[in-house]
């Protein structure tokens, strides 16, 4: 089989830290290293300048997960399936993780990945696009986490809560583009204002949502935590 390389599109957000520069080195460098196979596949992705979740967020979802125990885990975003590989090692003997990416060269990743760390009994790929797929699935999911296009974010929540059990969790990658999310419209590129735009209309929705309990924590580039406290009408997490 022709041996593809994953090509990506340069995230220039991958080098704007949200911390100090000396601090993030810290975290990424100093915490405990994942071992075997997935440390691995993890080296070589930093190395290739592949979009995986920094070390950082690796280390606490590592301590989240082993805290929190779930079941049932959806992710949206595969890539080359290296956080749903770290998240399925959480699931538990009866557990298990559904994923969702629409890239051709990403999903072929993917899948020797699952197939190499021996994880393909745990992890199911849905190949499309997450807009079509989640309205065809059924919750209850324990915990949900979604790393895809930051303009989709919005138009993903109202599906996301929805699958979310009452007391489940919905971790959010990337919310805070470089600190770029702290600025006025006019000083957004045009070619990102509409992402900019959409992504804080979904922080605004999520931080203020009286049957959510919301935290921004500044690893990687911001990872919001959501917690669903309650049953949730999906009209209420639309933009007035």
């Amino acid at each position: 089989m022709e041996n593809k390389e994953v090509k990506v599109a340069r995230n220039e957000m991958m080098d704007r830290p949200v911390v100090q520069k000396e601090v993030v080195e810290f975290l990424r460098n100093k915490q405990k290293p994942l071992r075997g196979k997935l440390g691995e596949i993890e080296r070589e992705a930093n190395e290739k300048r592949v979009p995986i979740i920094p070390h950082e967020t690796v280390v606490f979802l590592n301590l989240l997960l082993g805290q929190i125990k779930p079941d049932k885990i959806l992710e949206i975003g595969a890539a080359i399936g290296f956080s749903s590989s770290l998240m399925a090692q959480h699931v538990g003997e009866n557990g298990h993780v559904t994923t969702i990416d629409r890239f051709d060269v990403m999903i072929e990743k993917a899948k020797k990945n699952y197939q190499l760390l021996g994880l393909t009994d745990k992890v199911t790929l849905l190949e499309g696009q997450a807009a079509d797929i989640l309205p065809t699935l059924t919750g209850e999911y324990d915990f949900i986490f979604m790393d895809s296009a930051k303009s989709k974010y919005y138009d993903f929540l109202p599906e996301c809560i929805r699958l979310l059990k009452i007391g489940g969790m919905l971790v959010v990658d990337d919310v805070l583009q470089g600190g770029t999310i702290l600025l006025p419209d006019e000083e957004i590129p045009k070619r990102t204002r509409a992402i900019h735009r959409k992504l804080t209309i979904f922080l605004d929705i999520v931080m203020n949502h009286p049957s959510l309990e919301s935290s921004i924590v500044p690893l990687g580039d911001g990872l919001l935590m959501i917690v669903k406290k309650e049953k949730i009408e999906p009209s209420s997490l639309h933009a007035l």
